[in-house]
């Protein structure tokens, strides 16, 4: 039996949230791994995590948020407007802390472990940050979707969200971001932190 459209739709978005908790995950077992362990991966990465959110969540998911799924939920009610417009405030933000964390990995690829305090923190703030809005969306904005949006809504978040993931039209980066995602669950095993 086929699955109901709104929860198609609701298991993509769930989904893409548990791919970007594994690689924060991945993240924060990294820079906590940066001074205590002779086995630390190398800072390419971290290179790669950071590669990985603003391709795929920054580029593609967190748009089609913006596009689909909170303007759906404004023409059909008013009672999220101010979580929608805090949400699609932390998209910005979030784009801005990777930039940030970028930054912060090659001061410490230049610096050395003086730096690691600093990415450290950075990076623990930028998981607590995700896991908040993470929690927002999963806990106050699905929940509203699924008692207000139409059978119409859903088919069009369906599409956009089951759509070629690809932000530049091609399957090729799809099959690249899928490659790069399993290398950096693979990279950063349990045991390291």
């Amino acid at each position: 039996m086929q699955q109901p459209i709104a929860g198609r739709a609701v298991q993509t978005i769930i989904h893409e949230h548990q791919q970007l908790s594994t690689v924060v995950k991945g993240m924060t077992r990294f820079v906590d791994s940066l001074g205590t362990s002779a086995h630390a991966p190398g800072p390419m990465v971290l290179r790669a995590m950071l590669y990985y959110i603003r391709e795929y969540p920054e580029q593609v998911h967190h748009p089609k948020e913006d596009k689909y799924l909170f303007m759906r939920l404004r023409l059909r009610t008013n009672e999220l407007d101010d979580v929608i417009d805090e949400l699609e405030a932390q998209h910005v933000q979030g784009e801005a802390r990777v930039r940030n964390l970028e930054r912060a990995l090659a001061r410490y690829e230049v610096a050395g472990d003086s730096e690691v305090p600093a990415l450290r923190k950075m990076v623990e703030e930028y998981a607590a940050f995700y896991g908040n809005h993470r929690r927002l969306e999963e806990e106050v904005v699905l929940p509203a979707a699924l008692r207000c949006l139409t059978t119409a809504d859903w088919i069009e978040l369906d599409e956009a969200f089951g759509a070629n993931r690809d932000p530049f039209d091609s399957s090729e980066l799809e099959g690249d971001l899928d490659h790069l995602y399993s290398m950096i669950v693979n990279t950063i095993p349990d045991h390291v932190a």
